[in-house]
């Protein structure tokens, strides 16, 4: 096998861990370059193509991240990750492990985790590689990789909320959302959501967006009417999608994708929903409505 086969048969393994890592498909992608250049550049004498290019994309994420999370001390309102079309993953159907770290909500809950913590978490608890392979590829002892996988446990543990339902239970619930939502109905919305839900929304400074995070359900709900009465929206179009593995909203504008909505619930209760309305992260969907 040449070195472009041997590349392409990685290619979906590497894009799920610089995805996971990144929150960033065009991240992601240019991470994905990067590795293709040192793949190249690399002794023909690799014992695992493998191991080399997951190794070489996680310390390129690591690298990143140290430098994004400065950039984003500067990011106008909530930054909040890419988001991804379901058909797009490479995480297999059948692997809820995968299925659940590609959810917006678990992406949003890793940013809690520094570089390191986040790229020793993935790689052990979601791509299951053990710990000789991660101390080899981002050079710390067995003991270290395993204090940082605990600590990261807990971090997560702190943050996370009540486990969710079952997926037709949370599709069913949007459905309602998107029914209230249409009609104006501030009761029926309130209804579906949990008394201290929070809406989160990312404008990055590019489009008219909440800048700070909204909580409560009556005026999460009344903000959300208010959106759909607003003359600077008039013409939206609500439609049901997949994204990031679940069920969301995909609101269309002109035809264009104005905006996504992510949700988080616990219990059968929503518990957050994430609006990315900045354009720079809706490019993919442009593509395809």
């Amino acid at each position: 096998m040449n070195r472009l086969e041997l590349f392409n048969q990685n290619k979906s393994l590497l894009f799920a861990i610089a995805y996971r890592m990144l929150g960033s498909v065009t991240d992601a992608e240019d991470v994905m370059q990067e590795a293709w250049i040192r793949w190249q550049r690399s002794e023909s004498s690799v014992q695992c193509p493998k191991a080399y290019l997951s190794s070489t994309v996680t310390r390129l994420c690591i690298d990143h991240l140290r430098s994004a999370r400065v950039q984003r001390e500067y990011y106008i309102g909530t930054w909040l990750p890419e988001p991804l079309r379901t058909e797009t993953l490479a995480a297999p159907q059948n692997c809820p492990e995968l299925a659940e770290s590609v959810s917006f909500a678990f992406l949003v809950l890793l940013e809690c985790l520094s570089p390191t913590e986040r790229a020793v978490f993935l790689l052990h608890e979601v791509f299951d590689y053990n710990y000789d392979e991660i101390a080899q590829t981002i050079g710390k002892s067995l003991s270290n990789c395993r204090q940082i996988v605990c600590r990261a446990r807990q971090h997560l543990s702190l943050r996370r909320p009540t486990v969710s339902q079952a997926n037709y239970a949370q599709d069913t619930l949007i459905e309602q959302f998107l029914t209230c939502w249409n009609q104006g109905d501030v009761q029926g919305l309130i209804a579906l959501m949990a008394e201290d839900v929070t809406f989160w929304a990312d404008g990055g400074g590019k489009v008219v967006a909440a800048q700070k995070p909204l909580h409560g359900c009556c005026k999460v709900a009344r903000f959300l009417v208010a959106i759909r009465r607003s003359q600077l929206t008039p013409n939206i179009a609500p439609q049901l999608g997949e994204i990031n593995g679940q069920f969301g909203i995909i609101n269309i504008l002109e035809q264009k994708s104005h905006s996504i909505f992510s949700f988080y619930f616990s219990g059968d209760r929503i518990q957050a929903i994430f609006a990315v309305v900045n354009p720079d992260k809706l490019r993919a969907f442009q593509l395809q409505t």
